[in-house]
C-alpha cells in the first residue's frame, strides 16, 4: 500500500504507549515526545479556502455512475463516503454504504445493520426527525480505508483517516446544511433522509461474489451538488474475491492488529478472511490459562463491534500464521474434541449480504476450538467408497475431505446420509459440494465456496448428535453442507458481450501489454 508503514507503526506506538508511560515520570514522557508531536498534526481544520466549493452539478443524473452488473437493478454509487453526525451528541460517522440512484434527486441508502449511520437515522426516526447526510466522492484515499475500518462504534473515522494522512482534514463550512463539507472531496452530495421513507434497493452484484437482493432501504434526498471545477469521480467494481476492496480490507487489519489485545487482551491474533466476504469466517489465537477460557474470548470476540457479524470462528490457543488458512485448519482438526468443542447457536442475527439464513439479517453462527495438544492423527488420503450419488473426493488438508454430490434441490438431506458412510470414520471435517475439484483448486476457491454457502445451525451434519447437558454432542465426521440451495441469489458473472468487447479491445486498454484476467473466476483458482 502507498500508506507504507509509517501509520502502522503509530498505531502500533499509541495502543502500547500506556503500558510504557504508567506511572508517568518526565522521563518517560520525554521519550514519548515523538508520538505526542504527530498527534498534534491529527485532527480536523477549518479550511481557508475549498476546491470541492469551485462548482455545482445540477442534479444526480450528471454523475457518471456505474452500472456493474447486468442484473443489478440500476446505477450505484460504490465509493460514496457517507458522513452524519448522532442527533443527540454530535459523534460522526463517516462509512462507505451503496447507494442506488432511483432519479435526478433521490437514491436508496443501503443502511445495514451494526452500522454506525444507521444508529444515527434510527434515533432521528424515533424523533421524527430527517437525518442531515452529506455524502463524499473521492478526497485524499485516507477516508476510504477510514470508512470502512471496523472501528467502535464512538471511535471517529474521520480521525483515523487523519492519522493516515498524517496531517489533520481541512473541513469547511456547508452553504447549504448543517453538515460540514470535506475540503479536498471531488463531489459532495448534500441531502437528508426523511423519516420513515423506503423504496426498492437493488439487486446488486456484491463482494460475496453474488447478487444480493431487492429490499427496502431508507431513501436519501439531494439537495445540492458541490464539485471541483475538474472533478474526479471515483468508483470501484466489487464482485468474486479477491477484488480491490479485499485487497483494502487486509490492509486495515494488518494496521488495526496492535489494537485487538489491547481492546480484548486474552486475544493475542485474529485474522478475517476476506475470501469470504470477511464476516463469514474469523480466526484467533488466545490464552487458554484455565480450562474452557477460550470460550470467554470467542464470546468477546462475537461480542465485539462489526465482528459480531462473524459467522464461524476459529479458535486456537498456541501461535499460528492465520493468514495460511490450511495449516490453520489442519491445526484446528487435530485438537479438536467435536463431542464438547463445536459450539452452534441459532437465532442470531447475520451480516445482511450473507444470504445463507432463513431471512435476510437472520442466521446462526459457530464457534469450533482447537486447543491443547493433538487427540488425533489426520488422515492424508481416502481410501474406500463413497454412497451412491457422491463422488470426486479430494483432500483439501490432512483431515478435510471435500466431496461432490447431488444437487440439493434434488435430495436436500444428502449431507446427513453422507455422514453415516462407514468410509468418512476417519476423517474428522467433510465439505459436501457441488463440484469438488473446482473447490479444492485454490484455498481462496476453498473458502469462498464453503464459507459462503452454509449456515451453522442449518447446514451441518455429525455421524451422530446427542445431547450432553443441554449440549449438542458431536462425533464425526462432521459434513457441512456447502452446496448452493433452492432460493439462493445468483452468483455473478459477466455478461457475454461486455466480456467480448473487453477481449476484444484488451491491447488498446493497455498498450505496454498487461495479463487478462477472468471476471468469472475472479482471483478464485
Amino acid at each position: 500500500m502507498a500508506f507504507g508503514s509509517k501509520p502502522r507503526q503509530l498505531v502500533e506506538r499509541a495502543a502500547s504507549l500506556p503500558e510504557r508511560i504508567f506511572p508517568p515520570t518526565p522521563k518517560r514522557l520525554w521519550g514519548e515526545r515523538s508520538l505526542f508531536s504527530a498527534f498534534s498534526k491529527i485532527g480536523l481544520s477549518q479550511a481557508s479556502s475549498a476546491p470541492v466549493l469551485g462548482s455545482q452539478l445540477q442534479d444526480l443524473s450528471q454523475l457518471p455512475v456505474l452500472t456493474t452488473w447486468s442484473e443489478d437493478g440500476g446505477p450505484f454509487l460504490t465509493l460514496p463516503l457517507v458522513y452524519t453526525e448522532h442527533p443527540e451528541t454530535r459523534g460522526h460517522n463517516l462509512a462507505i454504504y451503496r447507494m442506488q440512484i432511483y432519479d435526478k434527486t433521490k437514491a436508496g441508502l443501503h443502511w445495514q445493520i451494526a452500522k454506525g449511520g444507521g444508529y444515527h437515522y434510527a434515533v432521528a426516526e424515533q424523533k421524527n426527525q430527517a437525518l442531515p447526510v452529506n455524502v463524499f466522492l473521492g478526497g485524499p484515499p485516507a477516508l476510504m480505508l477510514a470508512a470502512i475500518a471496523p472501528l467502535p462504534e464512538n471511535v471517529p473515522e474521520l480521525l483515523l483517516a487523519s492519522l493516515l494522512l498524517g496531517r489533520k482534514l481541512p473541513m469547511a463550512k456547508n452553504p447549504a446544511g448543517p453538515l460540514p463539507l470535506m475540503a479536498e472531496a471531488e463531489f459532495v452530495l448534500a441531502g437528508e433522509v426523511p423519516p420513515r421513507e423506503r423504496a426498492p434497493e437493488g439487486p446488486f452484484g456484491d463482494h460475496y461474489g453474488y447478487y444480493s437482493l431487492k429490499h427496502d432501504y431508507p431513501v436519501f434526498h439531494c439537495k445540492n451538488i458541490f464539485s471541483r471545477r475538474d472533478p474526479i469521480y471515483p468508483a470501484t467494481v466489487v464482485g468474486k474475491p479477491r477484488q480491490e476492496d479485499f485487497f483494502l480490507g487486509d490492509f486495515l487489519q494488518e494496521l488495526l492488529s496492535s489494537i485487538f489485545p489491547r481492546v480484548m487482551p486474552a486475544v493475542t491474533d485474529l485474522w478475517a478472511y476476506g475470501e469470504t466476504g470477511y464476516h463469514s469466517l474469523a480466526a484467533a489465537v488466545v490464552k487458554q490459562r484455565f480450562k474452557r477460557e477460550a470460550m470467554v474470548s470467542a464470546f468477546r470476540i462475537l461480542g465485539e463491534g462489526q465482528l459480531a457479524l462473524t459467522k464461524f470462528l476459529l479458535v486456537l490457543d498456541q501461535p499460528q500464521d492465520l493468514k495460511d488458512f490450511p495449516k490453520v485448519l489442519e491445526h484446528v482438526l487435530a485438537r479438536a474434541d467435536f463431542r464438547s468443542d463445536l459450539y452452534l447457536f441459532a437465532n442470531l442475527s447475520m451480516d445482511t449480504l450473507d444470504y445463507t439464513g432463513p431471512k435476510v439479517n437472520e442466521g446462526s453462527k459457530g464457534v469450533l476450538l482447537g486447543v491443547g495438544e493433538p487427540i488425533r492423527d489426520l488422515p492424508r488420503q481416502f481410501q474406500g467408497e463413497l454412497p451412491h450419488g457422491f463422488d470426486r473426493p479430494n483432500i483439501f488438508c490432512p483431515g478435510c475431505l471435500v466431496v461432490s454430490g447431488p444437487e440439493a434441490r434434488q435430495e436436500p438431506e444428502a449431507a446427513q446420509r453422507l455422514s453415516q458412510a462407514a468410509s468418512l470414520k476417519n476423517w474428522p471435517l467433510v465439505i459436501l459440494v457441488d463440484d469438488s475439484e473446482k473447490t479444492t483448486r485454490s484455498t481462496i476457491n476453498f473458502l469462498w465456496t464453503t464459507f459462503t454457502r452454509f449456515e451453522p445451525a442449518a447446514d451441518v451434519y455429525a455421524a451422530s448428535i446427542t445431547l450432553v447437558r443441554n449440549q449438542p454432542s458431536y462425533i464425526p465426521p462432521i459434513v457441512i453442507d456447502a452446496r448452493l440451495k433452492p432460493g439462493f441469489p445468483k452468483e455473478l458473472f459477466c455478461d457475454p458481450d461486455t466480456a467480448a468487447k473487453v477481449t476484444r479491445r484488451w491491447r488498446e486498454y493497455f498498450p505496454q501489454g498487461m495479463d487478462m484476467g477472468d471476471s468469472d473466476r475472479g482471483h478464485l483458482d
